[in-house]
């Protein structure tokens, strides 16, 4: 059972010593308002906040978040051209050696279903393209069903044996989860698909400018050839 309170004085005389010792102007625990007490006859005591003195400490750190996020805006990664990546054999190879050039960023994997028409159309645009300052970098991905199980060595091997692909092929990396490679979180946080960031399949591709920005991304099933007139544009050839 509650007791009751008999004596605003006492009260007031509780909040008051309450007030003063969050309110202190040595070291404000809570931002100070003004707190009329109302006594009613049940046991509840309710404050009522009539003047605000200092805006509440939540206001405070959200607007120092805000402050320290903005001054960081300046280091925020704008480019591709920004990461570092490794090749095939294992060294690292920085994007910023592609700077000129239009960019076409595929994730590939020897056993899909998707294999082979997308091989084959990167092949035919990269030959087309290639000396136009166009560039297709091809990064192998096993993280669908499984479908690129073999080494750096064997996937090279096959792309050039059986698609004659000329285009650098770089190491095996993560596009998805908690081990994604840094420059495929830059890619997916740039240009959304239609159901999120998520890499859906084998074969989804980015095509970045020559400034390193990502202009447009397409579903793995979207062929290669189907937007050729995109790449021409970025190229200055439409």
């Amino acid at each position: 059972m509650f007791r009751s309170f008999n004596s605003p004085v006492k009260i007031s005389r509780r909040v008051s010593s309450i007030s003063s010792l969050l309110f202190s102007n040595s070291t404000p625990l809570l931002p100070q308002y003004d707190l009329p007490v109302t006594v009613s006859p049940s046991p509840a005591v309710f404050f009522s906040i009539f003047s605000l003195r200092s805006p509440p400490r939540s206001v405070y750190c959200q607007t120092r978040f805000a402050s320290v996020m903005a001054g960081n805006s300046s280091n925020t990664v704008s480019s591709v051209h920004e990461f570092t990546v490794k090749d095939a054999r294992g060294n690292e190879l920085d994007l910023s050696s592609y700077k000129g050039k239009v960019l076409l960023i595929v994730n590939v994997a020897s056993q899909c279903g998707l294999t082979n028409k997308n091989y084959t159309e990167l092949s035919q645009l990269y030959e087309k393209y290639k000396e136009k300052d166009f560039e297709i970098l091809a990064f192998p991905c096993n993280q669908f069903g499984g479908q690129e199980p073999g080494t750096n060595e064997q996937i090279v091997e096959f792309a050039c044996t059986c698609f004659k692909a000329e285009y650098p092929i770089f190491d095996k990396v993560d596009v998805n989860g908690d081990n994604t490679a840094p420059v495929y979180k830059f890619l997916k946080s740039s240009k959304r698909g239609l159901l999120g960031e998520g890499i859906k399949w084998n074969f989804e591709k980015f095509l970045v400018d020559k400034e390193g920005i990502v202009v447009d991304r397409y579903a793995p099933t979207t062929s290669p050839l189907s937007f050729e007139k995109s790449i021409k544009k970025l190229l200055g050839l439409a």
